[in-house]
């Protein structure tokens, strides 16, 4: 070890020096923060000049450390303030006071918290928390310290006490030292072991938890300082006796850094280097650069070298096994030889040997101790000596300590080396400065000179046989001399390291320039890449030392053993060879050994190889020639054979007169078309190599390579079960597509297999070839593959049956039933149409999909009506039509009735619905309505569900009524639980209101004007007039719309065309007299406006969205007195001449002489002849027509023409013309039937 001194500066001002109380390292190493009074300087690390002088303070700043990030530092002064600063800026950027000047502050290392501590409180900040927190101290704090993780704090104290806090500064262990201050601890970065020196004069170590770790040292200085390095081995210290010195982590004095002259206050190690920079009571700021030489010895695979400054560790570099000594003293020289290891410590050297006398024992005893100080430049150890390199002298010790002999030269030893001998009759080999080489023996006082070089030595060694010296120089040239002649050998450049091969005389190895040379013999060098030094050569391995670590190198030797083999030197390179190469190495020398006739190197080689056939060959061909049957070309041909050369050993087996040699070779080989080939050439018969080859093949159970010879033979039913048996299916498709369509036989067989196992794509490919279709169809119906199917169907139309039906039935399993429908009927088969729908609605009604239901239902009727004829009478209709009709008006009922329920219930479990409260109440009603009179409801239509959600919509409506009657029915009905709260309570509060319903929810009649009530046991029809309720369906108001039906003698054709034209002109005239009181049409020409005081015909609002259309009529009379019930007022109606004409009476009169002829049971619309019809605009009027003269067309006015109505021509259902309009462009389709807005009109 040695030091540097890097810079030195003095602070000084007018008053004279300052003293530096501390100084600090940023963390990246580039800056260097010291105390200089009341300023900071800031100083560049690498150049020593000052950057920034900081002012903030206005007494002496005692102490100064940066956050472990770099980004902050911060400062503590006598003026009792500490203050942040921005490391980037310089500038400060918070501060906090104590009650005294600052001693001491310390940055966590892992959380950034700064702690600070003064004569009586330690303070803690971050930038986290607003305030400080204060602990309050009974002794002076000098120094702190945290532990690498930021979990615990030291303080060390004026009265001689350590205190141990965790990170919240809570006391966890007190160390009481004595009365002496502790001025100086720090942790240790790698382990949570603290340092801690007071003024005793003692050094001791400490574990969290207080224990101590080995015994107290003495220092002999009051120490002021202590700082470790990086990764924590070492650490230095300083103080009063003017010195740095540099110790090891467990405590060991190494030796001086740096010689003051003055108290040394503080010694701060650069962050991740080999500098310490010190501050002294003067002002004098110097930074020191500690130099670590590499201290090692080697002996041909041992490796010795200092860790840690007192450990010596001793690696077998073969084995990698590891032994350590511990020295625990300053280790200054090591050396290795066979069995000793001597280590030069700072007062002695120790000598030990190994236990055992085994090559690759690793444990070592001491043996001798020389108690001497001993000051030397080289140290070597023989069997019996110990020999000590001092400038120009050699110095040989017994291991007692008695000098035996010295040499004095005539020039620096710059290298020694032990190079063997006889017990205590080693030699050495010395290079001296001036570039001569000695040998000197331990028994002999006279030097033998060698060899000389031009410049000094830097390394050199002696060759396995001691026959030949290597010699590098300082101008890194490698020199080779014969020891006997002194002759010159040869020279190589770029050399900074030798070494000869321990284990084979004419092979060296030299470094440099990040290479590695490798020289043999005569032969050119060849290179590798490596750093470092070369120490040693054993084998193909090479030792190299790289900066401090010692590594093993694996050489290739596969160039060199080329050089020989194309000198043919079998022998050498056999030499070469065992130093170690690779196995196709070893073959190449055994095949080229052959060549060249070298049989013993050969047999050897591949005994090495372990390859046994090679060696029985040759002891067969040594065995034929002894018996005189020298054949070299059968020889040559079976070596060949063996090597993999097949051709040439074909080629002279037939040349040798051996033609059935090849034949067997390549059979075993398996390479059957050579084997033919030879056969041809030989006249031999191919056919039974094929079947010797299939019968081979087969018994090494290689059954797909037998099969495909099989083939090749035309044996097609071997070949097909070798396959199966393989289950080799690509390759049996194969045999498919090479026999003749007319091998049904085999063809079917294939078919068969591909069927069973699933190969469909080949088992499809054969019956293509067999032009089976109907098997093909079969097929493709049976794996789903419809394209296929359809597009044979498209080219072999007559099968087209055999698809249809099961492509019907997989669309309808797969909820495709539109397209199912088609097929169905295309095949005939409603009746599986029908099913499939049936099955469909009942899963739905399962799945509660009741949207799904009433599409599924609606799907239905109209497949149903598509069964009845469109020009046949319902009486003339066979039994069959019958079914269809009925079943027509069935599932069209139950379609609505599922229609509405799906809106009802989704309003009772979803969140969130589209639809206004009035609206659900109207699908409430409409279920319900249909259920009168104890009709059971559909399946799945809970009625507890209708009447909870009109229930609780009619409560919310002002439906009291119908709310009191609906909770009333709930109560004799199961519901679930989770109703059970809402029932109750609204069943309870609805009793206090007013037994009616709101005004505005009554049901106005069209026609009559009579006010209904919600729920009619009588059905959706006025109780008046019966007149059937028109919905709406989708918000499921009743429509202003009434029925109508033309004169008998008007055919449907002709109705609809006198309802398609425009009304003609004529003369206005009244209509109705004063007492018959106003009709529905005089209602609906007027406005309908009536006398407040007039009864239920009239003085009512008329019911749903329409009624504010009537309202609004420009014809309502709003100036007109009131009049007694008895005196209706006569209105007036103004009605074109003709129409008048051929009226004869009034629709009301017409409609209640209907009801009492029909005696009040059926509703019989009114007629009207072809004036009335012809007089009704077409936006009025709508005809619901299903073509079909079985079932009767009806027809509808529209009462109110400010409410217009939409009708979709799929379903025909009526709509409000806004309702229709929003819901087609928004889904594209009729809210129930779910046609498309350009099929529904």
């Amino acid at each position: 070890m040695r030091t540097v001194l890097a810079w030195t500066d003095k602070i000084v001002s007018s008053n004279g020096p300052l003293p530096v109380y501390d100084l600090a390292f940023k963390p990246d190493a580039s800056q260097l923060i010291v105390t200089a009074g009341s300023e900071l300087l800031v100083y560049d690390t690498d150049k020593g000049d000052i950057i920034t002088s900081l002012k903030a303070h206005k007494a002496t700043i005692y102490c100064v450390q940066f956050s472990a990030d770099g980004k902050r530092f911060a400062t503590g002064s006598a003026d009792k303030q500490v203050i942040i600063w921005n490391s980037d800026e310089f500038a400060p950027i918070g501060k906090y006071s104590h009650s005294d000047s600052v001693q001491t502050v310390a940055f966590s290392p892992a959380s950034g918290v700064i702690l600070s501590g003064s004569t009586s409180e330690v303070c803690l900040w971050s930038a986290e928390q607003k305030g400080v927190t204060r602990l309050k101290v009974n002794s002076k704090v000098l120094t702190a310290s945290w532990n690498t993780e930021g979990t615990h704090f030291a303080l060390g104290h004026y009265n001689g006490v350590v205190s141990i806090r965790t990170r919240t500064g809570e006391e966890t262990t007190r160390i009481e030292r004595g009365p002496n201050p502790v001025w100086s601890l720090s942790f240790c970065p790698s382990q949570d072991m603290l340092a801690v020196s007071d003024w005793s004069q003692q050094l001791a170590f400490y574990q969290l938890d207080g224990k101590q770790v080995g015994k107290e040292r003495p220092l002999g200085l009051d120490a002021c300082t202590i700082s470790y390095f990086s990764n924590g081995d070492y650490f230095v210290m300083g103080g009063q006796d003017r010195k740095v010195t540099l110790w090891t982590s467990g405590g060991i004095k190494l030796g001086p850094v740096s010689e003051c002259e003055s108290w040394v206050w503080c010694a701060r190690v650069k962050p991740g280097q080999n500098y310490v920079a010190v501050g002294c009571q003067d002002g004098t700021l110097s930074l020191h650069q500690i130099v670590f030489n590499t201290v090692h010895g080697l002996y041909h695979d041992r490796y010795a070298y200092r860790e840690n400054m007192t450990d010596v560790v001793i690696q077998h570099l073969s084995t990698q096994q590891r032994a350590r000594i511990k020295c625990r003293d300053h280790v200054k020289k090591i050396a290795v030889y066979r069995d000793r290891l001597a280590v030069q410590l700072s007062d002695r050297i120790i000598v030990y040997e190994l236990t055992h006398d085994d090559a690759t024992d690793m444990h070592y005893r001491i043996k001798d101790k020389l108690l001497k100080r001993l000051e030397c430049n080289l140290l070597v150890v023989t069997a019996e000596h110990i020999i000590l390199c001092h400038d120009m002298k050699l110095q040989m010790y017994n291991f007692v300590g008695d000098k035996v002999r010295e040499w004095s030269l005539d020039a620096f030893v710059r290298y020694i080396k032990v190079v063997g001998g006889p017990r205590a009759h080693e030699g050495l080999l010395v290079g001296l400065k001036s570039g001569q080489v000695l040998r000197i023996f331990t028994d002999n006082p006279f030097p033998i000179p060698i060899a000389k070089v031009s410049s000094s030595v830097r390394c050199l060694d002696l060759s396995m046989n001691r026959n030949k010296v290597a010699i590098v120089d300082e101008q890194n040239v490698v020199s080779v001399y014969d020891i006997k002649t002194q002759e010159l050998l040869f020279q190589e450049p770029n050399g900074n390291s030798v070494a000869w091969n321990s284990e084979m005389e004419d092979m060296l190895c030299y470094s440099g320039n990040g290479l590695v040379h490798i020289k043999s013999g005569n032969f050119p060098a060849h290179q590798q890449k490596l750093q470092g030094f070369v120490v040693g050569f054993k084998g193909s391995r090479i030792f190299c030392l790289n900066v401090y670590a010692m590594t093993t190198v694996d050489i290739p030797q596969t160039a060199t053993l080329e050089n020989y083999l194309e000198h043919r030197d079998f022998e050498t390179a056999y030499n070469v060879a065992c130093l170690g190469v690779t196995d196709a190495d070893w073959r190449r020398l055994a095949m080229e050994a052959i060549e060249g006739l070298s049989l013993d190197i050969a047999r050897r080689a591949f005994v090495r190889l372990r390859d046994l056939p090679y060696v029985d060959l040759l002891r067969t061909f040594e065995r034929a020639k002894a018996e005189g049957k020298n054949q070299p070309d059968l020889f040559l041909a079976e070596v060949y054979a063996y090597s993999g050369r097949y051709h040439e050993a074909a080629k002279l087996f037939k040349r040798c007169g051996h033609p059935e040699k090849a034949i067997e070779m390549y059979t075993e080989l398996n390479m059957w078309a050579f084997a033919t080939q030879v056969a041809e050439e030989t006249k031999s018969n191919p056919t039974d190599i094929l079947s010797r080859k299939a019968q081979m093949l087969e018994d090494q159970q290689d059954g797909a390579a037998a099969a495909a010879t099989y083939m090749d033979l035309g044996e097609y039913a071997k070949a097909i079960d070798l396959f199966v048996a393989d289950m080799a299916y690509d390759k049996l498709i194969e045999v498919v597509r090479k026999v003749d369509r007319s091998e049904s036989k085999i063809l079917s067989k294939c078919y068969d297999v591909f069927k069973t196992v699933g190969q469909y794509d080949y088992a499809a490919e054969t019956l293509v070839k067999l032009r089976d279709i109907t098997h093909l169809l079969e097929l493709h119906i049976e794996r789903q593959k419809w394209d296929e199917a359809f597009k044979i169907i498209k080219i072999h139309p007559e099968h087209a049956a055999q698809v249809e039906l099961p492509y019907a039935n997989w669309l309808a399993a797969n909820n495709r039933y539109i397209e199912a429908q088609e097929f169905y009927r295309k095949v005939g088969r409603l009746d599986e149409a029908f099913r499939v729908l049936e099955n469909l609605a009942q899963t739905a009604i399962v799945d509660s999909r009741f949207d799904d239901v009433a599409f599924h239902y609606w799907t239905l009727a109209h497949e149903q009506l598509d069964r009845i004829p469109a020009d046949v009478e319902a009486a003339h209709l066979d039994e069959v039509e019958k079914v269809a009709l009925a079943s027509f008006t069935k599932h069209l009922e139950l379609a609505e009735i599922y229609y509405a329920y799906h809106h009802v219930r989704k309003f009772i479990h979803d969140p969130f619905t589209l639809h206004m409260p009035e609206s659900l109440l109207n699908m409430a009603r409409f279920v319900l309505q249909w259920g009168v009179n104890d009709k059971p409801l559909p399946p799945g239509v809970s009625k507890a569900h209708l009447l909870f959600a009109a229930a609780k919509l009619g409560r919310a409506l002002g439906a009291n009524k119908l709310s009191q009657t609906c909770f009333e029915g709930l109560s004799h009905l199961r519901f679930p639980f989770q109703w059970t709260e809402a029932v109750e309570v609204g069943a309870v509060t609805i009793r206090g209101r007013s037994p009616i319903d709101a005004e505005n929810l009554l049901p106005v009649c069209p026609s009559c004007m009579t006010i209904g009530v919600l729920l009619d046991d009588t059905g959706p029809r006025c109780r008046s007039c019966l007149e059937p309720t028109v919905w709406s369906f989708y918000s499921f108001d009743a429509l202003p719309l009434t029925q109508f039906q033309p004169e008998h003698d008007v055919s449907s054709s002709e109705a609809r065309h006198l309802l398609s034209l425009d009304p003609r002109g004529g003369k206005a005239i009244v209509f109705g007299g004063e007492d018959d009181g106003p009709s529905w049409r005089d209602l609906v020409e007027m406005g309908g406006k009536r006398d407040e005081s007039e009864d239920v015909d009239g003085s009512r609002m008329l019911g749903g969205r329409w009624r504010d259309h009537v309202d609004a009529s420009p014809h309502n009379n709003s100036s007109g007195k009131s009049k007694s019930s008895k005196q209706p007022r006569r209105e007036t109606v103004v009605k074109s001449s003709e129409t008048l004409a051929s009226n004869g009476g009034n629709l009301s009169d017409r409609h209640l002489h209907g009801l009492l002829k029909s005696n009040m049971s059926a509703f019989d619309a009114p007629r009207l002849s072809r004036k009335e019809m012809q007089a009704i605009p077409p936006s009025q009027s709508f005809v619901v027509s299903w073509n079909r003269r079985c079932i009767a067309d009806r027809y509808y006015r529209l009462v109110v023409a400010e409410a217009p109505i939409s009708m979709c021509l799929t379903c025909r259902h009526f709509f409000h013309e806004e309702e229709w309009i929003h819901h087609t462009r928004t889904t594209g389709a009729c809210p129930f039937c779910r046609a498309s807005a350009s099929r529904a009109g």
